[in-house]
């Protein structure tokens, strides 16, 4: 834990170079590289966690979510998750086991992990980054943000929605299957966590799964050239300043044996998206119906952003012209970098944007 000292001649609680704003993967892989070029740890770089403990968004992820489930944990760099977690049960719960990684991976490097406190405004203010926060004020001659999209949450809009006499949820509120026995409900998304919630629920009860597209089933495993080719198509995407894509409508979704169960039993026969939700269930165009007592919205996240607001990033679209080796460092500002943004929105991704997003912008001002 780091406790910031006051400097009562500027009316700032802390000065420093580099602060990173989020302590995930991405955050902790950017504060290591940080580390590993010199940077004086606590007086040159700070990160800002807004959890309040160790673990990133991983603490807040569904209890069935074990290491045999999850899409795999990449070690961070320097060292292996299997030090600080005995790995050879896979049903080790994903929201304990990764914390404890992540705890171990603070402890062992002394990263100056700031907890928990919420940045709430980023503002230009005489050439340096002023961070407002929950707590104190900070102010840095740059930041990388980390923020991932768990706090962000997708929950599309829909005719109807408020009349909805049943339950409303999301995956960022899944806690698991068996609080939905004897219940019907609708699983709407076609990723991974919406197949993932299907599986687990149409073994307690029964389901219907509708998504906006038709989804796309691959019998084969993926190959690296597959990860490569997902990576470069969205990388392609924030270079020219879109919205990044989700790297499953890229690859595709692998038919695990899990999902091969899930179709067998009649769990993934897929519906269209529905026009209106009413206070039963919800209504397609052609006039049939669907009583519901739960619509589970399995619909993805978008990256936590809003905080950086008033530096006017964003295109009139929406997306962020991004630069630098790996696509982390925005064009509009070169002050700011964004890892797990994009094509860096993977435990892998994240720890090459990390490493990325610290030597340049740790170069840009001179430091190393």
């Amino acid at each position: 834990m780091v406790e910031p000292r006051a400097d009562v001649s500027t009316n700032i609680i802390f000065k420093v170079d580099i602060v990173v704003i989020g302590a995930g993967q991405a955050g902790l892989s950017s504060a290591y590289h940080l580390g590993k070029l010199g940077l004086a740890v606590g007086r040159q770089f700070l990160v800002l966690d807004s959890n309040p403990a160790p673990g990133g968004a991983w603490q807040h992820r569904w209890p069935s979510l074990t290491l045999s489930t999850v899409n795999r944990v990449h070690d961070l760099p320097g060292m292996q998750f299997s030090e600080a977690v005995d790995t050879g049960d896979g049903d080790v719960k994903a929201s304990v086991a990764v914390p404890e990684y992540f705890a171990s991976y603070e402890r062992r490097f002394n990263l100056p992990v700031y907890r928990p406190v919420t940045a709430k405004v980023v503002c230009d203010r005489s050439g340096r980054l002023r961070i407002e926060t929950s707590r104190e004020t900070f102010s840095a001659r740059g930041i990388i943000n980390a923020t991932g999209t768990w706090e962000n949450p997708i929950i599309p809009i829909y005719p109807g929605a408020d009349l909805f006499q049943g339950q409303q949820l999301h995956t960022h509120d899944y806690r698991g299957a068996d609080a939905f026995a004897g219940k019907h409900v609708i699983v709407v998304g076609g990723g991974i966590s919406a197949l993932q919630h299907l599986d687990e629920i149409s073994k307690v009860t029964s389901t219907t799964w509708v998504t906006r597209r038709e989804p796309q089933f691959r019998e084969e495993p993926f190959t690296v050239e597959d990860g490569r080719a997902a990576v470069a198509s969205v990388e392609d995407r924030v270079r020219r300043g879109m919205v990044p894509g989700s790297v499953v409508s890229v690859t595709g979704i692998s038919l695990t044996p899990a999902l091969r169960a899930a179709r067998d039993r009649g769990a993934l026969r897929r519906l269209p998206m529905f026009d209106k939700i009413t206070k039963d269930g919800v209504r397609w165009s052609d006039g049939s119906e669907q009583r519901a007592d739960i619509i589970l919205w399995a619909t993805g996240f978008r990256s936590a952003l809003d905080h950086l607001a008033p530096l006017q990033l964003r295109e009139d679209n929406g997306g962020i012209v991004m630069g630098g080796r790996l696509a982390t460092q925005v064009e509009k500002d070169p002050r700011v970098h964004l890892v797990g943004y994009g094509p860096s929105a993977s435990t892998i991704g994240a720890n090459r944007a990390g490493a990325a997003a610290a030597r340049e912008l740790a170069s840009h001002f001179g430091l190393i």
